[in-house]
């Protein structure tokens, strides 16, 4: 079953990358045709989009730090699509802002795009939800082995709940409909994703850290 569930990860990963193309295409040609107004610099369109590329980035790093720390082929291969899949989309999500004509970065607090910019930050590093700390990466790498796929499964199961609450957001504020779906896109993804890790933390004698 897992293998299945691994599989399925690695052919949606791939599905993704081809049609990476085709989504910018279309997000050009959903805000730019008649009667549809580009969003602007402070809209949640482009406040995911800012967002979503930061947290994407810390994802794509953590899952090279664990490729480097552990022989697990399953392990490994999980941390391989969840960075070619989420470097993909946030290069996705940088090409729209330049479409748009938008900054990539923003004066205004994180999430603010979300009535949640005056949430209080976790510091060193985590800027946004689910997002690990500096001290968290450091012990990633120095970890090795089945202590490495632990802390990995663990930060990469805060990060992707993280990932979905902001996900849904867009799905309920963003008004470019293609950007819509790939945010539904990550939510479905994702909570696949938590059910394979928690079945893979279980599988080492650990579980989710909440």
């Amino acid at each position: 079953m897992r293998r299945r569930h691994i599989g399925w990860i690695a052919g949606a990963a791939a599905a993704v990358l081809v049609a990476a193309g085709a989504v910018t295409y279309a997000v050009a040609e959903d805000s730019g045709g008649a009667g549809t107004k580009t969003p602007g610099a402070e809209s949640a369109d482009a406040g995911f989009a800012r967002d979503m590329a930061v947290h994407h980035q810390q994802a794509v790093e953590m899952s090279y730090i664990v490729r480097d720390r552990t022989k697990n082929a399953e392990v490994r291969r999980l941390a391989y699509d969840i960075a070619q899949t989420q470097a993909n989309q946030r290069g996705m999500l940088l090409g729209w802002l330049d479409l748009w004509g938008l900054p990539k970065v923003s004066a205004k607090p994180p999430m603010t795009w979300m009535g949640m910019g005056d949430m209080p930050e976790r510091g060193d590093g985590s800027l946004m939800p689910g997002m690990a700390t500096n001290t968290e990466l450091k012990k990633l790498q120095t970890l090795n082995g089945k202590q490495a796929e632990i802390l990995y499964l663990q930060l990469m199961t805060d990060h992707h709940k993280g990932g979905i609450h902001m996900a849904e957001g867009c799905v309920a504020k963003c008004t470019v409909g293609v950007e819509k779906r790939l945010a539904q896109g990550m939510v479905d993804a994702q909570q696949s994703e938590l059910q394979v890790m928690s079945q893979m933390l279980k599988e080492r004698g650990a579980k989710p850290r909440s």
